[in-house]
């Protein structure tokens, strides 16, 4: 019989020390991990190797989430949300904590709250009661859509090929997008579409006519994450669907909306490479070779000295940059990509790390002879598409050094 993968010591207890999260947050931080280990981790095996197209959305766990109301945290009390003072920060860490023990769910959150809830946020008064009550107590799924099969990190006007035309009853939308988180099972999705020579973001009912989604992409990691082709033909919307009520501001709309998912992506990249310092650490202090435990070896003391101070650094990078949009700035550069960079890739690394701690049980999903899992190459699976979506790695050292240089150097 296949067992769980053990939760090891939280290293982070002991050599993190929080001097940036207000109180209101580091009580959200206690309140998550707990909703984690009870709701999340029981099912992150069966989520980290399931089949997108047999086994589908891990339903259970988003409604656990819902009636736990994490799915309150990053919105104002009018519309169901905590009304918290930090909002953003409370949302970051609540994803760290996910993704210490799923990936597939931090990244279910983050569509779902951030990108599809916080585009919401710039409805007007009766979109986000029409919708965003519905995102907050978790009774409907978002889905957020600006990539499209020859448009994803460049989302200006010329690459976008889907397309809403004004008419004498609102709007008609055709397009096709790709990647969608969410999509399968979402119950609508914010859609940015191309209108005249600029673009603007839609709320698109997915029960409406001419709305298809495909079977979920099959993928290596992530795989409670699913994502779909969706394609639009001639669906009718409403003026009431077209995003805060103003055209042309699509663009503005998903540029924050992005930004502020890469602190998401950051938060979740540190949480798998928590997860795979936490576990290779035990494992390198109770595996013994020659005598002694592995740990003994320099190389092994002085290589996690290293990501100890990176993981340092990776929190503090993120939690600096949601302060920063809790205090409003909307574009809290450059420590949003700075954030999402650093820390995505030091999920990789340290998933690596972790994978050749373990040697061969590394490389293992489940041992035949026991059953024993596998504790770390799902990690390993799972944190390489945070270098990859939300603006690629490439992209943020470029918004990096359009910050040191100047738009009229880096372009």
């Amino acid at each position: 019989m296949t067992t769980s993968v053990v939760q090891p010591i939280r290293q982070a207890d002991r050599l993190y020390h929080d001097l940036l999260s207000p109180a209101e947050t580091t009580g959200v931080r206690k309140r998550v991990r707990q909703i984690a280990a009870d709701v999340v981790a029981p099912a992150a095996r069966r989520i980290a190797n399931g089949d997108e197209r047999v086994d589908g959305f891990p339903r259970d766990v988003f409604e656990g989430l819902a009636a736990a109301g994490l799915f309150r945290l990053p919105y104002k009390s009018e519309v169901g949300g905590d009304g918290l003072s930090h909002p953003v920060t409370a949302t970051a860490v609540a994803i760290e904590e996910l993704a210490y023990c799923s990936s597939s769910v931090a990244a279910i959150f983050d569509v779902h709250c951030i990108l599809a809830g916080n585009a919401l946020a710039h409805g007007t008064e009766e979109q986000q009661q029409a919708w965003l009550t519905h995102v907050a107590d978790g009774s409907m799924v978002g889905a957020f859509a600006t990539t499209e099969p020859e448009a994803s990190s460049d989302l200006s006007p010329q690459a976008i090929q889907t397309v809403a035309n004004r008419t004498d009853q609102g709007w008609v939308l055709n397009g096709h997008k790709r990647w969608i988180s969410n999509s399968p099972v979402a119950d609508f999705i914010v859609t940015l579409a191309r209108t005249g020579d600029r673009l603007s973001m839609f709320i698109v009912d997915t029960t409406l006519p001419g709305v298809s989604v495909g079977v979920p992409d099959q993928k290596m990691g992530n795989r409670g994450q699913l994502t779909a082709d969706v394609r639009y033909d001639n669906v009718q919307l409403g003026d009431d669907a077209l995003l805060g009520g103003v055209e042309g501001q699509g663009l503005r709309h998903a540029l924050a909306t992005l930004t502020l998912g890469r602190i998401g992506i950051a938060a979740a990249g540190v949480g798998m490479a928590q997860a795979a310092f936490d576990h290779a650490i035990v494992h390198l202090s109770e595996r013994r070779a020659f005598g002694r435990p592995i740990a003994a070896n320099q190389h092994w003391q002085f290589l996690m000295a290293d990501r100890a101070t990176e993981i340092e650094n990776a929190r503090t990078l993120y939690l600096k940059a949601a302060l920063r949009r809790d205090a409003g700035e909307l574009f809290p550069e450059p420590e949003a990509a700075m954030a999402k960079h650093y820390a995505t890739r030091l999920s990789v690394d340290l998933a690596r790390d972790a994978v050749q701690a373990f040697g061969g049980l590394g490389f293992a999903r489940e041992l035949s002879a026991d059953g024993t899992a596998g504790p770390v190459e799902a990690i390993y699976r799972d944190s390489k598409i945070g270098e990859i979506y939300e603006g690629t790695n490439e992209i943020q050292k470029w918004i990096i050094a359009r910050n040191i240089f100047g738009k009229e150097i880096t372009g």
